[in-house]
This record gives structure tokens, sequence and C-alpha cells, in this order.
């Protein structure tokens, strides 16, 4: 299996597990809190359909990646996608991510800037600020994210076994967009995620990217569904427009968090089109 290492905690390394498929123009996914790379399996195969080069990773923490308790915040996810970037020498790429994924575009974008990217997609949003402040009233109460952390410290696979339905809208897809065991596997997934991993990276989800979003000066397309549970439609994707240059938005009618194993007959197309623009 391929790594890139990214530095060192202790006596070990730290490795980013990836994988790199096809050929023709480099299209990075970059996949949501508590998944792994493999998430992206109903993108992945049309990607590569189409003619494109699909390149996948686990994020510090989950997946096949390393599990250190060090590097859990957005400036060092950045470096760890740059690190890639780097070790495949990748030129006019497309970075997409979803949930927490969105933020290592908008960060990546923010402090590395454009040289090697030719377009952004943004699924599922946490920009442009989660977290509710003075200057940021239409952001979510802390107490919501303490409630969380608590959760997950006090039974973390019943915390995501709550995630996940909210993932997913399961009351109202279960049986139709959503299977029994499609549900079972991602929560195979998360619970073999880093215990620490999931606690420390709520956090995260608090990163304020409010100065970020102006430096993003790619094509950018942005895709959330409006019945997003885990990060609500009008405290994230309603907020971008107007903060980011060129932005195609695409609204899910009915879409829970997770709309690229969904809802991809919308998903797919709009993500291609956007590419071949």
């Amino acid at each position: 299996m391929p790594f890139v290492n990214v530095g060192q905690e202790n006596s070990g390394p730290i490795d980013i597990y990836y994988e790199d498929h096809g050929s023709g123009r480099p299209v990075v996914l970059i996949h949501g809190y508590p998944l792994n790379a493999h998430s992206w399996e109903k993108q992945e195969r049309v990607l590569l359909a189409a003619g494109y080069r699909v390149i996948t990773y686990d994020r510090r923490g989950f997946g096949n990646s390393s599990q250190p308790v060090v590097g859990y915040d957005y400036d060092t996810f950045a470096a760890d996608l740059n690190a890639l970037l780097d070790h495949l020498g990748l030129p006019e790429v497309t970075l997409v991510g979803f949930s927490m994924g969105t933020g290592e575009v908008t960060r990546y974008l923010g402090t590395y800037g454009s040289g090697r990217v030719d377009k952004a997609v943004l699924m599922g949003a946490i920009p442009p600020y989660l977290l509710k402040t003075d200057d940021n009233p239409e952001g979510v109460d802390k107490a919501v994210f303490d409630s969380i952390k608590e959760a997950v410290v006090a039974d973390r696979p019943a915390y995501f076994k709550s995630f996940l339905d909210n993932f997913y809208n399961v009351d109202q897809y279960a049986g139709t967009r959503i299977s029994d065991q499609a549900w079972a596997n991602s929560f195979n997934v998360a619970v073999a995620a880093s215990a620490h991993a999931a606690y420390a990276c709520v956090d995260t989800w608090l990163t304020d990217f409010r100065e970020d979003l102006p430096k993003i000066d790619v094509p950018t397309l942005l895709v959330h569904g409006n019945a997003d549970r885990i990060l609500p439609y009008d405290n994230t994707a309603k907020r971008l427009p107007g903060l980011i240059k060129d932005l195609t938005f695409v609204t899910v009618d009915g879409g829970p968090h997770n709309v690229a194993w969904t809802h991809p007959e919308i998903v797919n197309p709009a993500l291609l089109d956007f590419l071949a623009g």
C-alpha cells in the first residue's frame, strides 16, 4: 500500500495512506468525518470512467493512515494534503472535499495558494465559521459541540450510531437511499478510526475560515443538501455565496449530509459538468 510520510510522533512515523488510479487530469477526493477514502466509491467510479486520474487518501487518524494523538488542526491537515501533492507532483489538480474535507480544501487554498490547483469542490461544507460568536451570530452554540465531545467520551460507538443516523437522515431514507448494509459499513469504518481523532476532530469543526475564503481564486463548486443535520444549510452553505469569488452553487433538495452517497444522480452529473466546464 502506498504511503507518504508527513511527520513523526515519538518513535513512530506519521504516514498518510493514499490510492492513485487512472490517468488524465487529476482529481483529489478528501473524505469526511468519521469515514475514510473508500466513502467516495460512487464518485470514484464515474470519474475514472470519464477519464480522470483519481487520488484518494485517508486523513490522519482514519482508515489506513497512522493514528497519532497530534496534528488534529486544519493547518496540519492542509500540510498533510500539501505533502501528498508534493509527493505526487500533481499539476492542475481539482480538490474535492466533503464535510471535514471542505476545511482542507479551504485552508489549503488560503495557505498555499492555487499554483497547482485548477478547481475546487466543497460538498457538505463546513466553512465559513461554524461557531456562534459575537461577530458570527449565524453560527451554532458552543454548547452543542461540548455535548458532542461528552458523548464521544461517554460511549463513542453509541455516539457514532446517532451521528450516522443524522448523517444519512435514516428516518427518511432508510431502505431507499441508504441500506442497512451501507449504514453498517459506515459504522464499522467509524469505530475503527482513532478514538483520539474522533474526539479531537470535534474542536476542528470550530475553525474560522473567513480569512481563507477570499483567497480562493479558482472556480469552485458548492454542493449541499438543504436537509443537512450535521452541518446545517443555513449555518454553512447558504452563507458562502459572496464569500467565494467564482462559485457555482447546487442545492440538493431534501439532501442529508452525505449527498454523495444518497443522491449520486444529482451529485455526479454536477461534478462531471463542473470538471468539464
